[in-house]
């Protein structure tokens, strides 16, 4: 093999048939260079005034020969040992034509990542090496590698380091403890997003998404953003700033971009080519998020038809986290059938989720005819992710929902009965947290508990009013509530919090809005004014009046229980005295039986 990789444009005919000739070289074993190696080298650096990276195996045969720019060198992929716990037995060495051999980050990381035996550099100058460094991995602690480094040294000195020594030691300590499989596991996220006029601040947005990539179990290593006010068709960001996240993913061991809104296949299967790692986008971060919490059946189907509908136009990317088969010259015949038969598989499978949800809405639709029935109120929590609903549910009915500080902490949706001071129950619903950009897919997908709200008597809108963006969070609530047909609907806004906002007139401003409470669910104070004012706008929603029916129409009573709700019975010689709260459009039907003022 004499393949040279990198940009060879510009190089003529004789440049590139010295730097092949590099592939003949064999350097002895136990030495990481040859001084003839690394003077050649030192020559074709000078004469491109570019840097020049060598891979060698442990046999001191050269693997891969890569040119670069005055600054850095694309690796190619290393072909060494696939062994997790083992180094790659490919050794790296290459110049700075700067003439400083000091080790970059993205040299580091390069060593990290590649699992190389050592990383070199060569400090080149007119032509001469004037000084070199040297790094490998020497252990890892709390889930991270160690790398020790030595240098700059004289090049004779440089020459004289055993090879050997070091990569058996290190071989040996890391086939002890697993180090290296233990570590693939670890996901460490750099998170991108658009810097737009007409959205959210790109700081606030991107900082919510670390909590969500936090939440899915990622670490965040960083956060890049970029001004555009229209995406980039092909790769959603600038190619600029791709190779600035090229050099970031490799400086800071990241094995994960997370874009902070939705992409494309295309863009998607771009982006992986591009930067050579995984790409995720916000939809398929919150699928995940909502794949971990699902606890119900119900829930497990509408989450795995969400991620079916997200990633059907994604199956016959080129990408390197779904299929490697795509359209095009050299992949037709077999390969093109696999991906139908993929396709079809999964639109079957959506199909039978969207029965078997069908079944599930049609029970809910019987439970739901069962509360109209007995003439039960319902009020269904509504909210932004993490702004309290789930511990509310807990402080009103000892209800036992998980509550954590987490973004989508509580997602199967929990009813409990609650009775108020005047003897009346009505039924409080948890649901499934709101969030800006939230997926469309997800709507869709829970469409069947978002219903809840849909047929809800009243609206409990929580509010965390110690989030600086809790106005821009309640109008996110609110354009999903849109979407749902559900914003006209009664809501009563409970301000939660409060107990961490030390400013009093910020809570007297909050509180001029209509329908309004502040309350603590943590601590539970404002509790009893939160059940006075939806006690107060359930009352709204009926009247009462005094009803005395004769006991020859004892019928009529049987329909006044299902469809009011009965304060006292009183049983006098004329017939039975009845003080109800009726809806309105029922006080005609009953008409002739009121007595007294209403």
């Amino acid at each position: 093999m004499s393949e040279v990789f990198g940009d060879l444009k510009g190089l003529k005919k004789n440049l590139i048939a010295r730097i092949e000739e590099l592939y003949q070289v064999i350097v002895p074993s136990g030495q990481i260079i040859t001084v003839e190696l690394g003077q050649t080298m030192a020559e074709i650096t000078a004469e491109l005034n570019r840097e020049l990276a060598v891979y060698l195996n442990r046999r001191g045969v050269v693997t891969a020969v890569a040119v670069g720019d005055t600054k850095t060198v694309s690796l190619p992929e290393t072909k060494g040992r696939r062994n997790e716990n083992r180094l790659s037995g490919i050794r790296c060495v290459h110049t700075h034509p700067n003439g400083l051999s000091q080790l970059s980050g993205v040299d580091i990381s390069s060593l990290k990542e590649m699992r190389f035996d050592l990383m070199a550099a060569l400090g080149v100058q007119e032509g001469k090496i004037l000084e070199a460094s040297v790094g490998f991995i020497s252990g890892f602690i709390d889930d991270a590698f160690t790398v020790q480094t030595a240098g700059p040294l004289a090049f004779k000195d440089f020459v004289q380091i055993d090879l050997g020594y070091l990569t058996l030691q290190l071989d040996r300590e890391l086939a002890q403890k697993d180090g290296l499989a233990a570590l693939s596991q670890v996901e460490r996220a750099l998170l991108v997003g658009l810097d737009r006029h007409n959205g959210w601040p790109i700081a606030d947005s991107l900082q919510e998404l670390s909590q969500l990539a936090e939440t899915a179990g990622a670490v965040v290593a960083g956060s890049v953003w970029q001004k555009k006010e229209q995406p980039d068709a092909a790769l959603f960001i600038g190619r600029g700033k791709v190779q600035e996240i090229s050099l970031m993913r490799q400086e800071q061991d990241v094995n994960l971009i997370i874009f902070d809104d939705e992409l494309s296949p295309a863009q998607q299967r771009n982006l992986e080519q591009a930067l050579g790692t995984k790409v995720i986008d916000r939809t398929a971060l919150i699928l995940d998020i909502f794949a971990q919490r699902a606890r119900s059946h119900e829930g497990k189907l509408q989450v795995e038809l969400a991620q079916l509908r997200y990633n059907l136009p994604r199956l016959g990317g080129q990408g390197l986290v779904l299929s490697r088969l795509g359209g095009g010259i050299g992949t037709r015949g077999p390969g093109e059938t696999k991906l139908e038969v993929d396709r079809r598989r999964i639109r079957a499978r959506i199909s039978d989720i969207e029965h078997e949800i069908e079944t599930v809405k049609n029970q809910r639709q019987l439970h739901r005819e069962r509360r109209q029935t007995s003439r039960i109120p319902t009020v269904a929590l509504v909210g932004y992710t993490n702004a309290g609903k789930s511990t509310l549910l807990n402080a009103l009915t000892s209800a036992g929902v998980l509550a954590e500080d987490k973004l989508f902490a509580t997602l199967d949706p929990t009813t409990r009965r609650i009775e108020l001071s005047s003897g009346q129950d009505f039924l409080l619903t948890d649901t499934v947290g709101f969030i800006q950009k939230i997926p469309h897919n997800l709507i869709a997908a829970f469409r069947a508990t978002l219903e809840e709200v849909v047929h809800a008597d009243l609206l409990l809108h929580v509010v965390d009013a110690s989030h600086h963006k809790w106005l821009e969070q309640s109008e996110a609530v609110f354009k999903v509530l849109h979407e749902l047909k559900a914003d006209e609907k009664p809501t009563i806004t409970a301000f939660n919090k409060i107990d961490k906002i030390d400013n009093t007139h910020v809570v007297e401003r909050l509180l001029r809005t209509e329908n309004s409470v502040g309350i603590s669910a943590q601590t539970e104070q404002g509790l009893d004014q939160l059940l006075a004012a939806i006690e107060g706008a359930l009352k709204a929603r009926t009247i009462d009046i005094c009803l005395l029916v004769p006991y020859n129409d004892n019928g009529v009573i049987a329909q006044i229980y299902d469809i009011a709700a009965v304060i006292s019975t009183e049983y006098q010689e004329t017939g039975t005295l009845l003080q109800v709260s009726i809806p309105p459009e029922f006080r005609q039907k009953f008409s002739c039986y009121i007595v007294g003022d209403e």
